[in-house]
């Protein structure tokens, strides 16, 4: 496993290439490690308001047996953070679609969280025959999204009026919430802050929060997905609820639902060691 436990040592691992969104030259940075080209690569897909160091505990351990691909979505992370472009879901399937194109990758497998999830679900209702396997980890689908702390940041004013040591305390809270236990990995906290905490992230963060549009998961077709399916999911999740995972499981063929105890939202945290063998498991198509 590589050495990007600190939010500084994986921006210094990240890779970087630009993709064109609406028309728009973006920078996508994304992680990529793993030398095995046989089987399609993993590409993770993290939420809001997270980037892609959400994976520094999955996505190492997993390349040690597979390729695997985590950009940060345009809006967050590393990738481009300038005003004046969409960073709603249907921009980012748009993303990811073109950074599979630059890496010339024709198959995947996709992992996503949060509205990862919801970019993961778009990209394999629409492209059934290039996703090999889908992994949902509490996911905005159906009309599960926006969370009220997400929608409020959304708004201009309250963004406007709001100071670097609220915007911070509102990131501790999220953070902090998001986990079972109330001793959260200051790493873990720290990182997910970093980029928002810089010129501009502000601005970055209300901007992707106004860009959660719940039409987006609404109007799939979710039967039209393909991909052997697994729900990976934190049962106390607040944020997205179980229950919207066990409507998935009804609605998409060949799922297998598991549900992680003593996990809320920030399941790769709550339960890093389980969570990794129940994907690599799944990846591995073994019982």
């Amino acid at each position: 496993m590589d050495d990007t436990s600190t939010h500084e040592e994986w921006s210094d691992a990240q890779e970087t290439t630009t993709v064109e969104v609406d028309d728009h030259e973006l920078r996508v940075a994304y992680y990529e490690a793993g030398t095995d080209h046989d089987e399609p690569p993993v590409v993770f897909l993290h939420g809001i308001p997270t980037w892609s160091f959400l994976w520094r505990g999955v996505a190492s351990a997993v390349a040690e047996s597979r390729h695997v691909v985590a950009p940060d979505l345009v809006g967050y992370g590393n990738s481009t953070m300038r005003d004046g472009f969409d960073r709603s879901i249907r921009a980012q399937e748009a993303m990811l679609e073109s950074l599979l194109d630059e890496l010339n990758v024709d198959s995947v497998t996709l992992v996503g969280h949060d509205i990862g999830g919801g970019v993961a679900l778009r990209y394999a209702t629409h492209n059934p025959d290039a996703v090999d396997r889908l992994v949902l980890s509490n996911a905005v689908c159906y009309d599960s999204w926006p969370v009220e702390f997400v929608a409020s940041l959304g708004v201009p004013k309250n963004a406007e009026k709001m100071d670097d040591d609220e915007l911070e305390a509102q990131l501790d809270g999220a953070f902090e919430d998001g986990l079972y236990e109330d001793d959260p990995d200051p790493a873990f906290v720290e990182g997910m802050k970093a980029p928002w905490l810089g010129d501009g992230g502000k601005t970055a963060l209300s901007r992707a929060a106004v860009s959660t549009n719940t039409n987006h998961t609404t109007e799939l077709d979710y039967d039209a997905i393909a991909a052997e399916t697994l729900l990976l999911w934190g049962g106390d999740d607040q944020f997205q609820p179980v229950s919207y995972a066990e409507r998935l499981a009804d609605d998409v063929d060949s799922t297998e639902f598991v549900e992680l105890d003593r996990a809320y939202h920030w399941v790769t945290e709550d339960r890093p060691d389980v969570y990794r063998d129940e994907l690599q498991t799944f990846l591995d198509g073994t019982e």
